[in-house]
């Protein structure tokens, strides 16, 4: 264990973002877990924090390999290599595309009571408790890239170097304090990883 709760390791890891404070950033947690590391970054950086809620689009056989990715305001990022590498049929991305879809309205209903910041023209932080294979930040960077950003940054408390190697094209600079040699979980860099609920979640993005 190495921070004691998610908002600990926000507020460690918005050390290391000291240099973006005089750019108005826009810190945007991922939900769940990803949302009170935000909030400590954002105590410490300052700007506006927000949610950016995505839905990754699995290989139906390999949920956890991405071939495309959803967000809100109709983004949608698909990639043929994966679709066509793994024989994904149209129908198969569709059915996965609804289900996907589906959460994703689910979790706008209940976590959104004010429309989403702008990306556009803006410093954006993309922020996660944490990334051991990086498949979800992956898709979120995609979907940020839709938005035109003027810069963006992704930031975790602890990641496996697999997935930092991942990210690292996807994004202008790569933040992560903690890098073991040997990722066992994420859950392990913390004392307390409880899973949060929405109203949690809600609290923290209003205080």
């Amino acid at each position: 264990m190495i921070y004691p709760d998610r908002l600990a390791a926000g507020r460690s890891l918005g050390g290391s973002l000291l240099h973006l404070r005089a750019s108005d950033p826009l810190v945007l947690g991922l939900p769940r877990g990803g949302v009170p590391v935000a909030a400590g970054v954002h105590a410490v950086i300052g700007g506006e924090v927000d949610i950016l809620l995505v839905r990754k689009l699995g290989v139906p056989w390999q949920p956890e390999l991405a071939m495309g990715a959803i967000g809100e305001g109709g983004a949608r990022v698909i990639n043929d290599d994966v679709i066509r590498h793994h024989g994904v049929t149209p129908d198969q991305l569709a059915v996965v595309e609804d289900l996907e879809r589906a959460e994703l309205e689910r979790r706008q209903w209940i976590l959104r009571d004010r429309p989403p910041i702008p990306l556009k023209g803006r410093s954006v932080v993309i922020v996660d408790d944490g990334m051991a294979t990086g498949a979800t930040v992956a898709v979120a960077c995609e979907v940020a890239h839709l938005h035109d950003p003027r810069r963006l940054t992704v930031a975790v408390p602890v990641s496996s170097i697999e997935a930092l190697r991942r990210i690292y094209p996807l994004a202008d600079e790569t933040i992560c304090p903690l890098v073991p040699r040997v990722l066992g979980g994420v859950g392990g860099a913390y004392g307390d990883f409880h899973q949060l609920t929405d109203g949690e979640v809600l609290d923290l993005l209003h205080p």
